[in-house]
């Protein structure tokens, strides 16, 4: 498929099956990636896994949550906490797909694609959904864990998650790529990923109500109030019991499209880091 695109002549327009073929190929690529990386998918689960049986059990007591949207009723910790491991397993996997666009970006087939006829935007949008489609089987089975260990939601509630889950992953992993297209080496990327990571987790909805945190600090109340991933999280957490957030899903959206603009604009030859840089995957 790389080859055929590569080889293709340049051209003012492309047929609708060329599209397709291209699409097709970066999202199969991506799952033949993630079977071939077996220890990926137990790496994925085993941290928020640990964060449920370990983490929750130790502060089942001590972080007792109240009744709050969308609960209807006192819930243990650990039914609180399941939906930003959910996404905790999103952010992770966008990071990891960006961290091999680094990769593909210099020697990889990405290398060859960003020469190809195809539309720049096309092919990282593409790349972007090749990565989200990969998180999904994670997250459920993820939940399907968590249900053997009694956290349950309406059944509804696994297929209402969907969209926001769709949403949520293509958002965590724009950011992914756009912080991939100013690192031009695999290590320095590498070590970005916790600079982003676990800023985002903590400091937000993920393990604790806003609420709790404004009573300690005012100022950490904010910042988690204005962090991405606290309306990602409650964006699924409403999901979850077929219910729906707005400002979330506003806030997730806006996120997902602003980050997804900067990733675009920063792989534009003309104009983005790479020509600022004077790479050789820079140049169409």
């Amino acid at each position: 498929m790389t080859v055929e695109l590569a080889t293709l002549p340049r051209a003012t327009g492309l047929a609708p099956v060329q599209y397709a073929i291209c699409l097709k190929g970066i999202v199969w690529r991506e799952g033949l990636r993630f079977l071939h990386q077996r220890e990926r998918f137990v790496a994925a689960l085993v941290r928020p896994l640990v964060w449920l049986f370990i983490f929750a059990a130790g502060f089942r007591q001590v972080l007792g949550v109240s009744i709050i949207p969308p609960y209807d009723t006192y819930i243990l910790y650990e039914v609180y906490i399941t939906p930003g491991l959910m996404l905790l397993i999103q952010l992770f996997n966008g990071m990891q797909s960006s961290l091999s666009m680094v990769y593909d970006r210099e020697m990889g087939n990405m290398r060859t694609l960003l020469v190809s006829p195809m539309p720049r935007w096309f092919l990282l949008s593409s790349k972007l959904v090749a990565g989200m489609a990969v998180s999904l089987p994670q997250v459920y089975t993820f939940l399907a864990i968590a249900w053997f260990w009694d956290i349950e939601a309406p059944p509804l509630g696994y297929i209402a998650i969907l969209p926001a889950l769709v949403l949520s992953g293509l958002m965590l992993g724009a950011l992914g790529m756009l912080m991939s297209s100013v690192s031009k080496q695999l290590e320095n990327f590498a070590g970005a990923m916790n600079f982003v990571i676990f800023p985002m987790f903590f400091a937000s909805s993920a393990l604790y109500p806003l609420w709790r945190v404004r009573e300690g600090s005012l100022f950490l109340y904010y910042v988690c109030e204005l962090n991405p991933f606290t309306h990602a999280v409650e964006l699924v957490r409403f999901a979850l019991y077929c219910q729906i957030n707005w400002l979330s899903l506003a806030v997730v959206g806006g996120c997902t499209a602003l980050f997804m603009i900067g990733a675009i604009l920063a792989y534009d030859p003309s104009r983005g880091f790479l020509a600022r840089r004077g790479e050789p995957g820079g140049g169409t």
